[in-house]
């Protein structure tokens, strides 16, 4: 848990790999890596066998070595975080707030990010012993709505999910932020389908760089 939580509140973004074919995984990941990015969400697909992310996310696990730190989104029930905790995931993402899926993820030690959009969803995901809170979705909300929140709020961290881009990133972090969700905008289906690592890889720094994050270039070991 504490690796993941170091990672975020330095780093910032997740990026959420949906549907991607299993073989582009290791080296997306790799190039995520190299372009700054420390924390990547595999989602579980409700439609298809979640059996098959959780193989992922183990062999993602073993491969770097806590370089980055992983995780399971559209997670939905307790028996999907015992699934993707038997996995390795270090955090469990959800599109919904949902107190047994909380309250596993806390028994197993593992760091809570449901999904909430209104102040009372927020703060029942807060009480149920949410680490962070997934405003979902961020973009059609707008960083003005998330200022607004944090002032009867402040104590609730809210992570923004849901098209955020470089136009408005920098506009949500100084609404209050503290970390991203962000999918398509760096781990763009188009590029992994043919295989345009070098663009991934320039994409992923950019963001790291606007975010705060290490723009290092590193090799990855």
């Amino acid at each position: 848990m504490a690796n993941t939580l170091e990672l975020l509140d330095k780093h910032k973004i997740i990026v959420i790999l949906r549907r991607v074919p299993e073989d582009k995984c290791l080296p997306l990941a790799e190039t995520l890596y190299r372009g700054g990015i420390r924390l990547v969400e595999l989602t579980f697909d409700q439609a298809g066998d979640m059996g098959e992310t959780a193989k992922v996310i183990d062999r993602l696990r073993g491969r770097f070595d806590n370089k980055i730190s992983f995780g399971a989104g559209t997670v939905i029930s307790a028996e999907q975080v015992e699934l993707a905790a038997k996995a390795g995931a270090e955090y469990i993402i959800s599109p919904n707030t949902d107190e047994s899926v909380i309250s596993r993820t806390r028994e197993l030690g593992l760091v809570s990010i449901p999904g909430a959009l209104t102040p009372t969803e927020i703060l029942s995901a807060h009480r149920a012993g949410a680490h962070f809170v997934k405003l979902f979705p961020a973009g059609i909300m707008g960083a003005a709505y998330i200022k607004a929140l944090r002032a009867p709020v402040p104590h609730v961290r809210l992570i923004a999910v849901g098209g955020v881009s470089l136009d408005n990133i920098t506009d949500f972090l100084q609404a209050g932020a503290c970390g991203f969700g962000i999918g398509s905008a760096i781990a763009e289906p188009e590029l992994i389908r043919e295989g345009r690592f070098e663009r991934l890889e320039e994409l992923a720094r950019t963001y790291t760089d606007v975010a705060g994050g290490l723009r290092t270039g590193t090799n990855f070991i």
